[in-house]
């Protein structure tokens, strides 16, 4: 499938429904667990969106239509929510992550994207990526972080469902 600005962006536009149908007024234990250490909950995954929302795919997008290859993407930091969600509420994140798709999206929209899709950036450790890369990548982010919710979540009943954990492929590799 190629890359299409405006698909890409009816699915960009549904990653803040789909979290917030999923997990908005559900209990901790399933939304602040995670697989153990050094992995994520449904939470810290929220977070990280935010933080993306925040330092990734719009300034880095406009770094590419301004400067081109001349400027190289700020690292992203994608420990950062960690940090950044401290004191904060699975409700506060989620609201914030509407209001933050919603604002990229609309800024996205103001922005020369056609015209300059095969123009490249320099990413820190990846070298040159045009945006259209770029924004392909956000979008398949979003799809990548529900993959890793629903493995997550799913986690938490790994040893609850028995012997049909061999049918569950999400489960049959924990």
């Amino acid at each position: 499938m190629e890359f299409n600005l405006k698909q890409s962006t009816e699915l960009l536009s549904r990653t803040p429904l789909i979290l917030n149908a999923w997990l908005q007024d559900l209990p901790a234990d399933w939304t602040h667990k995670n697989e153990g250490e050094d992995t994520w909950s449904a939470f810290d995954i929220v977070g990280h969106l935010i933080h993306g929302e925040k330092t990734d795919w719009i300034p880095r997008a406009k770094l590419i239509i301004e400067n081109g290859e001349d400027k190289p993407f700020e690292p992203f930091d994608r420990f950062a929510q960690f940090n950044n969600s401290k004191g904060k509420t699975l409700k506060d994140l989620l609201t914030e992550f509407e209001r933050l798709r919603h604002e990229s999206l609309k800024t996205l929209s103001a922005l020369p994207v056609e015209e300059n899709l095969d123009k490249k950036g320099r990413h820190p450790a990846l070298g040159s990526v045009t945006l259209k890369h770029l924004l392909a990548t956000w979008v398949v982010h979003d799809l990548n972080h529900i993959h890793q919710m629903s493995r997550v979540m799913a986690f938490q009943y790994r040893d609850e469902v028995g012997a049909w954990r061999e049918y569950l492929g999400v489960v049959r590799s924990i």
